[in-house]
């Protein structure tokens, strides 16, 4: 049987992650040098590449990150505070991130499979793709209660997002509050409506330095982001960089309790009127994984713009 008992003190900052790929070992690296783990345990069944990349970061200088790297197995699993799970094919050019499911089911319920024997109170974070899909399903599988399984959703194209605004209106990232919401993929959307720069709205903002906005400057921002992964997998073969230094933004809430609020994908429980579908809201990201979705006051276009989404998940689960 799964327990269901969570710590809820900083204890071993024991961290496993399954797939040691590009995803999986810049994620390694990055939790590292931050400095958010003790132990970090590479789970691959490349069990050569698992140990060549755990030998490559903990050879790095000592006082860039003290963690203890290593590869490992299943069994390690046990007594891990956070379960990060990258394992799956990558997306390829041309490819939406839906078409990926069927390749990369199979592969998650192996993971899971491996991972119950094993399993003792971590929370588990999915980063492998479709991850709305794949957050859903291991939530199912592994029957733990509400939030405890969530994935990174929305958070890497939220950060495109605010880069982009940075970039139009010359200002530092940290004045920027925007989410983009919903899957994370073709029918994201950003909430405009909640747009705000250094406590300004950002109509406000715009008039008072002359800048643009419009419906066709939102377009254009929101067109750059959407196509920014295709494009960068275009460009390189893959993305792997930006989406470690979000899991470690996630990592840290959950290993340092230090909570955040981050648009991360989680099995809805009625929230906006959507159940039986896991999609990105902002949420409270805690030591217990999503503690709380936030219901904000979005306005009416948004809110069904999210029931659109939630309805081209929905009916990809109902396919499985």
């Amino acid at each position: 049987m799964v327990s269901t008992t969570l710590y809820t003190s900083i204890n071993n900052r024991k961290v496993a992650i399954i797939g040691a790929g590009f995803v999986g070992s810049s994620i390694a690296y990055a939790l590292t040098i931050r400095n958010l783990a003790n132990e970090i345990i590479l789970i691959d069944v490349n069990e050569t590449r698992a140990r060549g990349e755990a030998m490559d970061i903990q050879h790095g200088i000592p006082y860039m990150g003290t963690s203890s790297v290593r590869a490992g197995n299943y069994s390690d699993c046990r007594n891990c505070d956070l379960i990060i799970i990258t394992a799956g094919r990558p997306r390829r050019p041309g490819e939406t991130r839906l078409d990926m499911i069927a390749d990369n089911i199979g592969i998650m319920k192996n993971v899971v499979d491996q991972i119950k024997p094993y399993y003792t109170h971590s929370v588990i974070m999915v980063v492998s793709n479709p991850v709305d899909i794949m957050t859903h399903m291991i939530d199912k599988w592994m029957g733990l209660p509400n939030g405890v399984v969530f994935g990174t959703g929305c958070i890497l194209d939220t950060s495109r997002l605010v880069r982009c605004i940075a970039d139009y209106t010359n200002l530092n990232t940290e004045s920027i509050k925007c989410n983009i919401v919903g899957e994370h993929g073709d029918t994201q959307f950003p909430v405009w409506s909640r747009l705000a720069i250094a406590g300004l709205t950002m109509d406000e903002y715009c008039q008072n330095v002359g800048l643009e906005w419009n419906d066709e400057r939102k377009e254009l921002l929101h067109e750059e982001v959407r196509n920014m992964g295709a494009s960068i997998i275009g460009a390189k073969g893959r993305t792997h960089y930006g989406i470690a230094t979000c899991v470690c933004s996630l990592a840290d809430a959950v290993l340092s309790q230090r909570p955040t609020i981050a648009p991360v994908t989680s099995p809805l429980q009625g929230e906006y009127g959507i159940k039986g579908v896991s999609i990105s809201i902002p949420s409270i990201v805690s030591v217990r994984g999503v503690e709380h979705r936030l219901q904000e006051n979005w306005a009416p276009e948004e809110i069904a713009m999210l029931h659109t989404s939630a309805e081209r998940l929905s009916d990809k689960l109902a396919a499985l």
